[in-house]
């Protein structure tokens, strides 16, 4: 294991990203945002009829919004995978499973490993797993490294999202290690939140993970994607997180092979601005 610090150097900070307009606000803007999200149902009372449902409002999007980008992805419990495999009928959305112990990842690794594989042979072509954060907080690195390695191997070509969980990080070196230890371990993408501790996605944890990002790719040559989520529902609260990706690693991460955001309200918020914007009348929409 790499033994790598936080030792920031010649950084964008996030008070110079805000004070320069690297993403303006209008209806490009925001259908580029739409495209990066993942559009997530993560409750306890999720029913296979309230998946298949989002599933047919999706399949019937280009008709309803013609000339719209489509989401990144329908993001799902494990158990409701294959209710998005059998009605997704449009191709460019990604199937995402959250799966491993998900949310708190307090299970055995061999259920893990389980769990996410099954998910895969259900339909999921992207999984998101939480990073072993007690593990972690101990320094036990090695077996955080052993376990996500693991759940790597058992996926197969399936994209792995690791979370963070940076809420119960307390410092920016931990988020900045356990980014690192994540990606060495073979993330695709990392994470910042499940969405069900708090605070969740913050600005500041996602500028650490993008430094992060950009050293490992400097040092490795290998990119990977980052997904904020938890909370962000409004365009302008996402806007600041395309801002800080775009003002760190540039304009090639702003596409969903190497970013998304995690969101349940943010997509009929985003719709409901670029129609207001478009139409010059307040519009609410309430789509998916």
């Amino acid at each position: 294991m790499s033994s790598y610090e936080y030792i920031p150097q010649n950084e964008r900070s996030l008070d110079e990203i805000r004070s320069g307009i690297l993403i303006e606000k209008n209806p490009e803007s925001l259908k580029l945002i739409f495209s990066l999200v993942d559009l997530t149902t993560l409750n306890t009372d999720d029913t296979a009829s309230k998946v298949k449902t989002m599933c047919e409002k999706m399949n019937d999007f280009p008709c309803q919004f013609p000339g719209y980008p489509m989401v990144g992805a329908i993001c799902v419990y494990p158990l409701l995978v294959p209710v998005v495999n059998e009605n997704l009928i449009v191709n460019q959305v990604n199937i995402a499973s959250v799966a491993a112990g998900f949310p708190s990842s307090q299970t055995f690794p061999e259920v893990k490993e389980m769990e996410s594989r099954a998910a895969v042979e259900a339909g999921a072509n992207e999984i998101d797993i939480v990073i072993s954060a007690g593990k972690f907080l101990e320094n036990e690195l090695d077996y955080v490294s052993a376990e996500i390695r693991q759940i790597k191997k058992a996926i197969g070509h399936a994209k792995l999202k690791v979370i963070l969980e940076t809420g119960l990080l307390p410092y920016p070196s931990a988020i900045y290690r356990a980014s690192m230890v994540s990606m060495e371990s073979g993330a695709d993408f990392i994470k910042t939140s499940t969405g069900k501790i708090q605070p969740a996605a913050t600005p500041e944890a996602v500028l650490v993970m993008c430094h992060a990002i950009k050293d490992f790719m400097e040092k490795t040559g290998r990119k990977v994607g980052i997904k904020p989520a938890g909370g962000i529902s409004t365009a302008d609260h996402a806007l600041e997180y395309v801002s800080i990706v775009k003002g760190i690693l540039g304009e090639e991460w702003l596409d969903p092979g190497l970013f998304r955001i995690g969101a349940s309200r943010l997509a009929n918020n985003l719709l409901s601005e670029i129609i207001s914007m478009e139409t010059g009348k307040p519009q609410e929409i309430a789509y998916f």
